[in-house]
C-alpha cells in the first residue's frame, strides 16, 4: 500500500470551501465559498485561481454540457455563463420561505440535477425545513424528499440503482433505491451511522469500487466506507477541522481534493489551523474515481 500524503494545495482560506468538482477537459477544479459568496476554478498545473462573486450565498456549482455552469445561489438555480461572467435565473426554489438556501447539489448520469435546501442559520428551531429537489432537462422542478435539516452529500453507484445521501444532522449516510427513469426515490435504508468523534456527515463521493468517501464538519477527516458491509475501511486526517467535502481528480481521477472552512474558528483556532478553509490534495490512496456529471438543461 502506497503512502498516503496530504498537501495543501489550494491556499485560499474559504469562509466555507465546498463541492469540488474535476473538470477534466481543463484539468481545473471547480469548487464554491457558501458564505463567501464566490465560485472558483483552479488550475492545477497553473495554480492560478480565477473567480466569480455571486449576489449570494452559493451552495454548489455543477457543469453544463451547453457550456458554463449551473449554480445555487440563495434560493435560485441559476445559469453561470463563464466567459462573460453573466448569472441568468432558471428557476426559483421555495419562494415562501426566505429563510431558507440552496446547498449541496450534483448532477445525475443521466443529466438531471439534484439539489437541496436548508435553513440559513442551520438552526433547528423549524424542525427538518430542507428539502431535495430533482431539475429536468426541460428546467422542470419537482420535489422528491421533504422533511430535511441539512440537505447535503450525494452521490450515485455505477449502475445507477443507488442513490447515497446525508441529511447532515441524521449523523448517517443513507441510501435509497433510485429509479434511473425518473429519478424517483424509494427504500430509504441506513448505511452508516457516524461515530461519537467523527464529525457531522457533509459532502461526500464514491471511488470507482461503489466505496464512499465522506467529508466530515468539525472531525477533521474524511471517512472511507464500504456501503456493502456498512464498515469503515479507512480515516484520512487532514490539518483543518471542518473539512466540507471531496472528489477525485488529476489525470488518472486518484488524486482526492478535500475542502474546507474556516468560518466559526475562533483566533486561537485558527492559528492552530492555519490551513483552515484551504483545499487538500490527498495522493496514494490506492483507489481512482469516476468523472463528474455535467446538468444536460
Amino acid at each position: 500500500m502506497s503512502s498516503v500524503k496530504v498537501e495543501s494545495v489550494v491556499k485560499e482560506h474559504a469562509q466555507i470551501g465546498e463541492g469540488p468538482v474535476w473538470e477534466e477537459s481543463e484539468q481545473t477544479l471547480l469548487f464554491i465559498d457558501i458564505t463567501g459568496q464566490k465560485i472558483h476554478r483552479w488550475n492545477a498545473a497553473t495554480n492560478q485561481i480565477q473567480s466569480l462573486q455571486t449576489a449570494d450565498t452559493v451552495g454548489f456549482a455543477v457543469p453544463r454540457r451547453s457550456g458554463g455552469y449551473v449554480a445555487g445561489v440563495g434560493c435560485s438555480i441559476v445559469a453561470v455563463d463563464w466567459s462573460t461572467q453573466k448569472v441568468t435565473s432558471l428557476a426559483s426554489i421555495e419562494d415562501d420561505k426566505p429563510e431558507n438556501r440552496l446547498n449541496d447539489g450534483k448532477a445525475d448520469p443521466m443529466g438531471r440535477l439534484l439539489a437541496g435546501t436548508m435553513r440559513r442559520d442551520a438552526q433547528t428551531a423549524q424542525v427538518k425545513p430542507g428539502s431535495l429537489y430533482l431539475m429536468k432537462s426541460d428546467l422542470s422542478v419537482t420535489k422528491l424528499l421533504g422533511q430535511v435539516d441539512i440537505s447535503n452529500g450525494m452521490d450515485w453507484t455505477a449502475d445507477l440503482k443507488t442513490l447515497f445521501y446525508i441529511d447532515s444532522l441524521a449523523m448517517s449516510v443513507d441510501a435509497f433505491d433510485y429509479d434511473s427513469a425518473s429519478g424517483n426515490l424509494g427504500n430509504r435504508r441506513v448505511v452508516y451511522r457516524l461515530e461519537e468523534g467523527e464529525g457531522v456527515p457533509d459532502g461526500m463521493t464514491l471511488d470507482a469500487n461503489d466505496r464512499l468517501w465522506v467529508a466530515c464538519y468539525n472531525g477533521g477527516r474524511v471517512l472511507n466506507i464500504d456501503p456493502a458491509t456498512g464498515k469503515r475501511l479507512q480515516t484520512v486526517s487532514l490539518p483543518a477541522t471542518k473539512t466540507t467535502s471531496c472528489c477525485f481528480g488529476g489525470p488518472d481521477y486518484s488524486d482526492l481534493y478535500v475542502t474546507s472552512a474556516s468560518l466559526g474558528l475562533d483566533q486561537s483556532e485558527l492559528q492552530k489551523q492555519p490551513a483552515a478553509g484551504n483545499t487538500f490534495r490527498v495522493t496514494g490512496l490506492g483507489v481512482k474515481g469516476r468523472p463528474s456529471n455535467a446538468f444536460s438543461g
